[in-house]
């Protein structure tokens, strides 16, 4: 008798599970593994069980697809191996490395989907390291698991719709606004009507959440340059200096910031299974390469959801439906094309949408030369503007390429990883070596564990129960000071 294949599924999110859903009903049952304690992932995230705010608190106009995702994974959770509170840390030789409550578990898997998710694109700003600061993820994060705001008045800074959602939700949970201040300009966003209109309830949306915003009397201002965060190292954040469209400086006081343009995809795992990725001139972004299914370059891995492509949370639940019928079919199990069809057809309409964000609300490439010596880029090392530029001064143009770049200043070398700090690390390099394309510098390679691990949690056992050895790119080549932050 043939044994039935191992598949994995990475993340509970919108894609993971409409992903887990869609091999359910294949008749498999996929291993499905989550970093977070309940299912939902970032945009639907649960709140804790004995909070008792409703759905329409919660979620706003999505509360109704929040609820049929919540629903969908409580109908698959008895037909998955669902592992809540585990990492997925590392990819190497066909197995998938998982750790959970300092125990290690090598696992093998003939199809691995991974839907890790998005987290917030960061740009610097001086200040921005000071107690205080946030990115709209983690404002986000407070308010739905914590039910509390990140300060008594707060300014939102940056673009994308992300600004908007958060902004609103904390309007609606009575918090005091002090301000939402967008880096793109009302031309950029006008220009983009007729892509963002092949999704018009979307769009829609956002015309509600701002003209909201300001029948509340909150200042939302377009077109804006962030100059400063105001405050000290031990009173934290005290405001935010900004030119406003017209060049006029302003300030507006505040205890705290939340930042953030759009998203940038969770590719580490891709990276460590050496998938090949593409660099997207439109977004100034590396994205992993894949077909219009999510196959990735190396056979058995599947890719999907916003760790991917950027297309909203239904387009994540959209693109986990297409990757796991890809992994059927690579597994010779029976896929009805006519539906495959449909859902290809759905996701084209998404990306239009998609590219229509990237015009509307574009990544700030220019703040980069701007970037005061003093301004911290990478937050983790205290790594500022300056000493990247020094690098590349003194280096010449083989510093000039993210890792190099990396070697030389120690930028990327914290506990994120780059995740925060790397694209814009990367866009004050080209700046700083003159004629170098952004495409050049190139990107952070990922290395193991993708988050930082607790020292004790290096012994490895596969199912079988055999002991395996950790793979050489792990805990002890990080430095040593990522090694003593991480101790249990």
């Amino acid at each position: 008798m043939t044994a039935p294949p191992r598949v994995i599924v990475v993340g509970a999110g919108p894609a993971g599970v409409r992903c887990a859903g869609e091999l359910v009903a294949a008749g498999l049952r996929p291993l499905l593994v989550d970093e977070g304690l309940r299912d939902g992932g970032q945009v639907y995230r649960r709140q804790p069980a004995n909070f008792t705010r409703s759905p329409a608190t919660l979620y706003g106009s999505e509360a109704g697809r929040a609820q049929a995702l919540h629903r969908a994974f409580e109908s698959l959770r008895d037909k998955v191996d669902y592992r809540p509170g585990t990492l997925a840390w590392n990819i190497s030789d066909g197995h998938l490395y998982l750790a959970r409550d300092g125990q290690n578990e090598a696992v093998p898997y003939d199809a691995l989907l991974v839907c890790s998710g998005a987290t917030d694109r960061l740009f610097p700003v001086k200040g921005w390291h000071m107690a205080g600061t946030f990115s709209l993820g983690a404002a986000q994060i407070a308010l739905k698991s914590q039910a509390c705001a990140i300060g008594s008045r707060v300014v939102f800074l940056g673009t994308g719709p992300l600004l908007y959602l958060v902004a609103m939700q904390y309007l609606k949970a009575g918090a005091n606004i002090a301000s939402v201040l967008d880096t793109s300009r009302l031309a950029h966003q006008l220009g983009a009507v007729p892509k963002l209109l092949a999704r018009p309830r979307l769009l829609l949306n956002g015309l509600r959440y701002i003209a909201a915003l300001r029948r509340a009397g909150v200042p939302v201002l377009s077109g804006v340059t962030p100059v400063e965060i105001a405050g000290t190292a031990d009173d934290g954040v005290h405001g935010i200096v900004i030119r406003d469209s017209r060049g006029r400086t302003r300030r507006f006081d505040c205890d705290a910031v939340s930042m953030g343009y759009h998203l940038r995809p969770e590719t580490q795992l891709a990276d460590l299974a050496r998938c090949a990725f593409r660099f997207d001139e439109a977004s100034r972004q590396w994205f992993p390469d894949i077909d219009q299914d999510g196959r990735a370059s190396v056979p058995g891995i599947y890719l999907a959801g916003d760790g991917v492509r950027l297309l909203g949370a239904d387009g994540a639940e959209n693109a986990g439906r297409l990757a796991a019928l890809a992994a059927m079919a690579d597994l010779g199990l029976p896929v009805d094309s006519a539906r495959l069809a449909g859902l290809r057809q759905a996701q084209q309409k998404m990306d239009r949408f998609r590219q229509g964000l990237l015009e509307a609300f574009p990544w700030p490439a220019q703040q980069a030369a701007a970037l005061p010596d003093d301004a911290i880029v990478c937050r983790c090392e205290s790594i500022s503007a300056g000493d990247l530029r020094r690098v590349v001064c003194e280096m010449g143009q083989g510093a000039a390429e993210a890792n190099r770049a990396k070697a030389f200043s120690r930028v990327g070398m914290g506990r994120c990883q780059g995740r925060f700090c790397g694209q814009a690390g990367a866009e004050v390099v080209a700046a700083a070596a003159a004629g170098v394309p952004l495409r050049e510098v190139g990107r952070l390679r990922g290395q193991a564990p993708v988050k930082p691990l607790p020292i004790s949690t290096t012994t490895i056992t596969t199912p079988g129960g055999e002991a395996r050895c950790t793979p050489c790119d792990t805990v002890l080549e990080h430095s040593n000071e990522q090694a003593i932050e991480a101790r249990p």
